[in-house]
């Protein structure tokens, strides 16, 4: 997943979410998606969306579609509306993966500076504070990388 990130961030030369959901035609389209809905991935007729509910902060709407777009690069042709109707399996993997993309995506380039606390770093770099439960802070010899659980 890191080489994937890496490779779309050095291909469209950007980490944001919306520039390269736009180079990679997907549409982008907000609606009200209800209280417990902040977005979804689907694609119709050879065109992909990305929906994002309205009432959401820009913090939140930037991990919103970077996990969306998540779903479009890791979960090509894999409906959660199926699996969750017509099968046993779990989604909840695919979320994860989803939600590790996001963080990676958006914190590409941007390690935590020195003793620099998760309540800094997350505002720092633009993402919702409660989006630390998807991160793990490793301390490498040479420097500080951010790294998803």
């Amino acid at each position: 997943m890191n080489e994937l990130i890496h490779k779309l961030v050095r291909k469209y030369r950007t980490n944001c979410p919306f520039d390269i959901a736009k180079a990679l035609g997907i549409h982008i389209r907000y609606c009200d998606l209800g209280p417990t809905t902040k977005g979804l991935y689907y694609h119709k007729l050879r065109r992909r969306f990305i929906v994002i509910h309205n009432g959401l902060t820009p913090e939140w709407e930037r991990f919103v579609c970077a996990h969306e777009l998540g779903h479009d690069r890791l979960h090509k042709g894999i409906s959660r509306f199926f699996m969750e109707e017509h099968s046993y399996f779990s989604p909840g993997k695919f979320e994860q993966q989803a939600n590790r993309f996001a963080v990676l995506l958006l914190s590409e380039g941007k390690p935590p500076l020195a003793d620099e606390t998760l309540d800094h770093y997350l505002p720092r770099i633009g993402l919702p504070k409660e989006t630390a439960l998807f991160l793990i802070i490793k301390q490498n010899i040479s420097s500080h990388s951010v790294s998803c659980c």
